[in-house]
């Protein structure tokens, strides 16, 4: 026994278990003080680098303005709420509340969550609410749950809202354009995007912003040809006639006649693209420039100006269009009334069908192909340089045989519009011709800048557009089809048109399109007009009955703001006169 070790006493494990403790103490302590002040800058670095990050810095998408500087399209700043599922679905008990403040339904949205937890491929995380305003997403940050992240990004938001929302278009919930400017000129407008480093802490949340990789290009600024303040009047004009003649719809055009810039473009129905709960596709195309249609009656100019050119007429020379109609190849063509024998200003002026056709069996096929061709039918109404942007995506050519194709009765139907097609902007870019003295433009979407050259091909000799004009006042004065075109002060030269609707190899006996085409003011034209409605259902469905008033409600709005001074100035004194005495 006396060889064996005693236990140690209870003060002794006392001792021991206190120097054990006070040993792991200060190990512990030599730890800390080497992590936190001798290996700092390590460990933060390494700190850094689990929740450094590079993420994408949007570019600003570049502003679309009118002629004038107004904003047609602007982007504004938003946040896209994101939810990281696997960490969303353990905080079932916060979901009802995170799901009313991003208008999300509670059992979907727990339902969507666990769909994509367990997903094994693929990214995970969800929108949970796009193009948030700053105030909801504090609300939602006020909620502390974690598995919830922040992007930043745009909303692009239109002004004018439906006014011009045809031309400009819209873009998606990526801000990639879908439809008109915002589509056409999408590479310009958009920019590219940068890259900076950021830190994130354990919610993903950005805390610190580290450096710009590489930096943000933000979007071209376009500045379009179209002035707002037109196009609202267009717009209204355009709306109030379709309700009031049960239309189906319409288009106007207003084309600046010496440049060839499009100043207004109106189509109904439309749609408003900050809105997108009711858009029907129908809705937003641009029918002016994709719908089209046999121009009628609008085309007889032309075909005037083909037989004066021609030099096989003059503008004295009388056609017999005796007894009001004509026979050929077993297809009756029909005036109003009988005429008997009218010179080429009365054709113009009471719209022959007779007197047109007859001009026109006169002249070769090719001199009529050649007129229709030289002033834009069956071609694109712009060109685009090598590298640049078409403005008019989807634009129809519309449809115009060849001459070497025609029947002898179709060389008679097209002197007055039937047997070829042709959009809205096509015959505005038509009528421009006569405008400008015989002078051809490409139409554009940009605004031309002070000083530009201006192209220009002379297509019809100037003294035949001189004549023809003339030819077109008539049509607007007493006598003439168009007298609803007038506007008091100003000289008016334009024709109406009214057609039936083709259908199934034939013509509908009570569908119409009514039309009228002009430019004023007709001593100096500096604006062209042409309106399209289609299918007025009221008791009146003539171009110069419910076409011809709407030329001049926006012919006579547009001079007054481009102020253009009136070349009929003793009118309006008369008119003042009248209204003093009465």
């Amino acid at each position: 026994m006396s060889g064996a070790q005693l236990p140690p006493t209870a003060p002794g494990r006392r001792q021991f278990a206190i120097g054990l403790i006070a040993v792991m103490l200060g190990a512990l302590m030599s730890r800390a003080f080497y992590l936190h002040i001798l290996d700092q800058d390590h460990l933060q670095a390494q700190g850094e680098k689990r929740h450094l990050r590079t993420q994408a810095l949007p570019a600003a998408r570049g502003i679309i303005y009118d002629r004038n500087g107004e904003p047609l399209a602007v982007s504004t700043r938003v946040e896209t709420v994101n939810g990281e599922p696997e960490e969303l679905v353990l905080q079932r008990e916060q979901l009802p509340r995170l799901a009313r403040l991003v208008g999300w339904d509670s059992a979907e949205l727990t339902e969507e969550l666990e769909r994509r937890a367990c997903r094994k491929e693929g990214s995970k995380h969800i929108f949970l609410k796009r193009n948030a305003n700053p105030t909801l997403v504090r609300r939602v940050e006020a909620l502390g749950i974690e598995g919830i992240f922040t992007e930043p990004g745009e909303r692009r938001f239109y002004p004018a809202a439906e006014i011009p929302a045809n031309i400009v278009g819209f873009t998606d919930l990526n801000g990639k354009g879908l439809e008109g400017v915002e589509y056409v000129y999408n590479q310009r407008l958009a920019g590219s995007a940068g890259s900076e480093r950021v830190i994130r802490d354990n919610h993903k949340r950005t805390v610190e912003r580290v450096e710009i990789v590489e930096e943000a290009r933000n979007g071209e600024d376009l500045y379009l040809s179209i002035d707002r303040r037109l196009q609202y009047l267009a717009m209204r004009a355009l709306e109030k006639s379709v309700r009031n003649n049960g239309a189906r719809g319409g288009s106007v055009v207003v084309l600046d006649a010496t440049t060839g810039e499009l100043l207004a473009l109106a189509n109904q129905p439309t749609f408003n693209p900050n809105d997108n709960k009711d858009w029907i596709v129908d809705h937003y195309r641009n029918r002016a420039v994709t719908d089209t249609f046999e121009p009628g009656s609008t085309i007889k100019p032309f075909t005037i100006a083909a037989a004066i050119d021609s030099g096989r007429f003059t503008e004295q020379d009388l056609i017999d269009t005796t007894p009001g109609y004509m026979m050929l190849a077993g297809y009756r063509i029909s005036d109003a009334r009988n005429y008997g024998r009218i010179d080429m200003a009365t054709i113009i002026q009471k719209s022959s069908n007779v007197g047109a056709a007859k001009v026109a069996m006169e002249l070769k096929a090719e001199q009529l192909h050649h007129m229709l061709t030289q002033v834009g039918f069956g071609e694109r109404t712009s060109s685009a340089a090598p590298g640049e942007e078409y403005p008019f995506p989807g634009e129809a050519k519309g449809h115009l045989k060849p001459y070497r194709e025609w029947q002898r009765v179709e060389q008679a139907t097209m002197s007055y519009g039937y047997g070829f097609s042709a959009t809205a902007l096509q015959l505005a870019k038509a009528y421009a011709v006569l405008a400008d003295h015989g002078r051809m433009h490409p139409i554009r979407l940009l605004r031309l800048e002070p000083g530009s050259e201006v192209p220009t091909t002379q297509v019809i000799t100037l003294e035949t557009a001189r004549i023809v004009q003339g030819m077109l006042e008539s049509v607007v004065a007493a006598g003439g089809t168009g007298t609803g075109a007038q506007v008091p002060g100003y000289r008016i030269a334009g024709k109406t048109g009214t057609v039936r609707k083709a259908h199934d190899g034939g013509y509908e006996e009570e569908r119409y399109r009514a039309l009228f085409a002009g430019f004023a003011p007709a001593s100096n034209p500096r604006i062209v007009v042409v309106v399209v409605l289609d299918e007025p259902s009221g008791h009146y469905y003539y171009g110069g009955e419910v076409a011809a008033p709407i030329f001049a409600e926006v012919t006579a709005g547009a001079l007054r703001l481009l102020d253009i001074p009136p070349d009929r100035p003793l009118e309006l004194l008369r008119m003042a006169s009248a209204g003093g005495k009465s």
